[in-house]
């Protein structure tokens, strides 16, 4: 396993240099205090507008009042199978965000929530490919640090719970796998450290062994990591 995550089953074709994505166990907690509190994440986008360009309905949920009183009400509709109040946001005929201006978001300050913790280096830190090209091919450019030997294990850790939610599936009950890209990518950050193994020399000792046992343990990590959310809020920032 190579040190560098690569999306897979997409070439990257833009021959555009690395982007810096810091080391990764900083990333990680970052990420995961991100998604644990809605706090939203920090990402060096520059002049990449990939998420906004690609086709991407976005959620807005009805405690988002000050980014719904933003945004056009002919521009949302009901989200399917959410209670009342839960809206998407669509796009235009190109694929774009209405709210993208002259390439800037119009109403940055006010994104919604699913834009505030979107982060393309997810897919960097899973080892998979986004659903959309402009994003994979962002996410292939991202190359991660590592200053300790934690590091690299974490983000061994991290592919590895990708890996396995991607091809054991059938081993959770009800389908409780996503089938979202992005989602899964998420869910193997919030469940990474069922995957960390022991320092010892053979490299076999882990938490779990069947894969039965594996993936009762990332649903029980999942209801763990989901119960240290706070009560939504809106940032302004």
């Amino acid at each position: 396993m190579s040190d560098d995550a690569q999306p897979i089953g997409v070439e990257d074709t833009t021959q555009r240099q690395d982007l810096p994505a810091g080391g990764f166990s900083d990333w990680l907690r970052s990420t995961r205090s991100a998604h644990a509190t809605d706090a939203g994440a920090d990402v060096l986008c520059g002049e990449c507008t990939a998420c906004c360009t690609s086709s991407y309905f976005v959620h807005i949920g009805p405690q988002e009042t000050e980014t719904l009183a933003r945004i056009p009400s002919d521009l949302l509709f009901a989200a399917p199978g959410q209670p009342e109040g839960n809206v998407l946001l669509g796009y235009d005929e190109n694929g774009r965000c209405p709210m993208l201006v002259d390439g800037t978001c119009s109403i940055y300050e006010y994104r919604p929530l699913t834009c505030r913790v979107y982060d393309c280096r997810v897919f960097a830190a899973a080892g998979i490919a986004a659903d959309r090209t402009l994003i994979t091919q962002r996410a292939r450019r991202w190359k991660f640090s590592y200053p300790t030997k934690g590091d690299r294990k974490r983000h061994a850790a991290a592919r590895a719970a990708a890996r396995f939610l991607r091809e054991r599936a059938e081993c959770f009950p009800g389908g409780a796998v996503p089938d979202n890209p992005a989602q899964v990518a998420v869910l193997a950050i919030k469940v990474f450290d069922v995957f960390l193994k022991n320092d010892d020399a053979s490299g076999q000792t882990g938490r779990v062994s069947s894969d039965t046992d594996i993936a009762k343990a990332v649903m029980e990590a999942d209801e763990k990591f989901e119960a240290r959310r706070d009560t939504p809020r809106v940032h302004s920032t």
